[in-house]
């Protein structure tokens, strides 16, 4: 470099000003050729540590409400529809007139029965009779033994009759006792299809309406396969119903989103699954001391999950890929690697992860549309609990 300077102080002025400005224009471009040809730096990330804390997850399933006892009101004789006591929506007790279907026919019914029987039982009368009077006459020889079994036989037709008429007049009245509808069981009443005057009877298709016993009303819910499979492996009990003994108690949510201020329990589930579904029915039962709930409501059955410790992600820090969520872990020389992570349970900001990553490993926290296995970044570290403080488990 110095001869390089002798021979350009030697050349005249105007020579050596060219010379330093060519130098400096090649200069700047080998420079500017340095910049673009290296690598950039590396990204700048925020990066957390996984941590294990404890924590409770919610899981929802769609659920049908019905009542603990719904009963089909229908009418079991025919005849003509002649009081309805009772409105759509009302609440009655067991026993309460419901219906009134006209009972004359019926009651000509019960007549004729009993006429029917008091002719038999007059008959019976009169064949006992019989067999007295013949009875002395066969012990003193006067007459053939065979009148005398021959008014036997009379005597236990007769009464074959009575018994005969005596359950033609129970019918009668049970058919009479029908023509008045009452409640079953005490509960509210559905919607009512006929009208005062309508020809009802055994035959209709439609009930005349419907009675729910809603003092407990049952939520029937549906698991899938996987999450039956994570029910049995992670709730204690030797038996599945031991299991569903073990379950916490469980919230409803309404259509609205609010919570149904009673808890219930999940009592039991169904012998095998839904074929076409795929799932197994479980029933839970909530108390209703104030007809809050009603047959054919929906909602969501809550189930709690607690967690002595769980590793706490964010899910902003996750990605997923083929039905399998990843996280990119921060390794040697500031290399992040993507790894897939094992979920035990989540809630609206966090997933718990079971398996997969180590506690105190680091996580990055955003960018991860940036990265790809082998990336090196620069990592910025952040801390878990102050997002935990905006946004609590």
């Amino acid at each position: 470099m110095n001869h390089l300077f002798q021979i350009i102080y030697k050349q005249k002025p105007a020579g050596f000003l060219y010379s330093l400005l060519v130098m400096a224009v090649l200069s700047g471009c080998a420079s500017s050729s340095a910049r673009s040809d290296g690598a950039p730096p590396p990204a700048a990330l925020p990066v957390f540590k996984a941590i294990a804390l404890p924590a409770t997850t919610y899981r929802e399933f769609n659920a049908s409400l019905e009542g603990k006892v719904n009963v089909e009101i229908r009418a079991q004789v025919d005849g003509y529809l002649d009081k309805i006591f009772v409105d759509e929506g009302a609440y009655v007790k067991a026993g309460q007139p419901l219906f009134r279907i006209n009972d004359r026919p019926y009651r000509e019914q019960l007549s004729n029965a009993s006429a029917s029987l008091a002719a038999a039982q007059a008959n019976e009368e009169k064949a006992a009779v019989e067999v007295s009077r013949i009875t002395p006459l066969v012990d003193n020889n006067v007459v053939s033994d065979v009148q005398l079994k021959t008014a036997v036989a009379a005597l236990q037709a007769a009464k074959a009759n009575v018994a005969q008429a005596q359950a033609g007049v129970s019918n009668a009245r049970i058919s009479l006792g029908y023509t008045l509808i009452t409640a079953p069981v005490t509960g509210y009443i559905g919607r009512i299809p006929y009208k005062i005057g309508s020809l009802v009877g055994r035959s209709e298709t439609q009930a005349l309406t419907m009675l729910s016993d809603v003092h407990e009303v049952y939520a029937y819910f549906s698991m899938s396969e996987v999450d039956f499979l994570q029910f049995k492996d992670k709730v204690k009990g030797a038996t599945i119903a031991d299991k569903v003994k073990q379950l916490p108690p469980v919230e409803l949510v309404m259509p609205d989103n609010s919570v149904y201020p009673e808890k219930g329990r999940i009592e039991t589930m169904e012998g095998q699954f839904d074929k076409t579904m795929g799932a197994i029915s479980f029933r839970a039962v909530f108390p209703n001391p104030n007809g809050l709930l009603r047959s054919g409501n929906t909602g969501k059955v809550k189930l709690s999950e607690s967690f002595p410790a769980a590793l706490v992600v964010p899910q902003e820090a996750t990605f997923e890929l083929q039905d399998k969520v990843f996280v990119f872990a921060v390794g040697d020389s500031n290399k992040v690697v993507s790894k897939p992570i094992r979920v035990s349970g989540k809630n609206n900001a966090y997933y718990f992860v079971e398996k997969g990553i180590a506690p105190g490993e680091g996580i990055v926290y955003t960018g991860l549309d940036r990265l790809r296995d082998g990336v090196v970044i620069q990592p910025q570290p952040m801390s878990l609990d102050s997002l935990l403080k905006v946004r609590p488990l």
